[in-house]
């Protein structure tokens, strides 16, 4: 796992730099002089975790897309709005593609399929 590193003359962060001569990976400080040859060859590392509640956030942030199709020839069964977002998905252990809508109504975000 990648973790922050700290000079030890000064306290002051560590940052990845190359030695190209050598061909290594090295932790220079900015400030001072102070290199150290890099123990791990990982400098950074995005680990993206969702939760079921930013997963149907997206969802529903759908209908603001101005770049997604909308019908008005559907009706929400939530709230009766007469306007929807829709595009085409793969649904969870189905093959072939499957037709979802998003009602427009910002207080509703209903989302169902065709």
């Amino acid at each position: 796992m990648s973790a922050m590193k700290f000079c030890r003359e000064c306290n002051n962060i560590l940052y990845p730099k190359e030695d190209r001569d050598q061909k290594v990976l090295l932790f220079a400080c900015r400030n001072c002089d102070h290199q150290e040859v890099a123990d791990n060859y990982c400098v950074y590392r995005n680990e993206i975790h969702h939760s079921v509640g930013e997963r149907t956030q997206v969802l529903q942030d759908v209908a603001a897309d101005p770049t997604l199709p909308r019908t008005k020839s559907v009706r929400c069964n939530q709230c009766n709005h007469g306007e929807a977002v829709f595009f085409q998905a793969t649904a969870r252990g189905e093959e072939g593609m499957t037709l979802f809508f998003v009602c427009c109504n910002p207080n509703c975000g209903y989302r169902w399929r065709d």
